[in-house]
């Protein structure tokens, strides 16, 4: 991204917190949002500057912070130190995440708690603290703050070899509709986003099968189409977010080439 790219513009003046931005689907959503007129702050472990710099390249409006979203004290602090450089907040992409293919009983705790820290704590923890910031906006503008979760279709059906992936993404869906119910008609609308198979390196990590696995199973998670493209995910966020999605909250908007048709 080094021109800016002609388009209606969404999502202007709106100020945006992505998790997960420095690569996939949140590091497409970060260019997306930019590219309709928001303001973005680019949040991951690595390569958020790097997002936040092909933003800059491109006469967009982008910050960049090096989070794990595991750890709720600096998830606190940087949540606040982006409201307070972007002058506010108006939407949040949780889009971080993380998983891998393993038996269930060879499964280690450790790679289990890892999977719902990331995918299901870091949402809340996210959530939790741009909830105050989300909320004035709605006090100050008239208008709903947003948050937008990454769910997964293993987060509606079961998946083999994937159960801490599954309990995660599956906590996901209803922590997005918990909290969509809570705040209905308070200022803040809580969607997901359910993707299938889409071309990013957490799809790569479960490219291989662990030993002994029934290929005949993978029958079950594989979508009949191509893979989607970060980008096809992305403009969902922004659709979302954007006036066109005032009269969405709680749908879990699911996005697989037809895998849990």
């Amino acid at each position: 991204m080094t021109e800016p790219i002609p388009t209606h513009s969404r999502a202007a003046g709106l100020r945006v917190f992505v998790t997960g931005a420095g690569s996939g689907i949140g590091r497409a959503t970060a260019l997306r949002f930019a590219a309709e007129g928001a303001a973005v702050a680019c949040v991951d472990l690595k390569g958020a500057a790097e997002t936040a710099n092909d933003i800059q390249a491109a006469q967009g409006r982008a910050v960049a912070y090096e989070l794990d979203v595991t750890d709720a004290t600096a998830v606190e602090r940087t949540v606040d130190t982006a409201a307070a450089e972007l002058g506010g907040l108006d939407v949040l992409c949780n889009i971080a995440g993380i998983g891998h293919f393993a038996h269930s009983h060879e499964e280690t705790p450790d790679w289990f708690d890892r999977i719902v820290s990331v995918n299901l704590n870091g949402t809340f923890y996210a959530t939790r603290f741009a909830l105050p910031h989300l909320l004035k906006r709605s006090v100050e503008s008239g208008r709903d703050g947003v948050v937008i979760n990454t769910a997964s279709t293993s987060g509606l059906m079961g998946a083999p070899w994937s159960a801490a992936y599954c309990a995660s993404k599956g906590g996901v869906v209803n922590l997005t509709r918990a909290l969509a119910y809570e705040y209905r008609g308070k200022g803040v609308r809580v969607n997901a986003i359910a993707p299938g198979g889409t071309n990013t390196n957490i799809v790569h990590s479960f490219m291989s099968l662990p030993e002994g696995a029934d290929h005949k199973l993978m029958a079950k998670i594989m979508t009949p189409m191509d893979q989607a493209e970060p980008d096809e995910i992305a403009n969902m966020f922004v659709f979302i977010a954007s006036d066109e999605g005032r009269y969405m909250t709680g749908s879990i908007v699911v996005m697989d080439g037809g895998i849990t048709c």
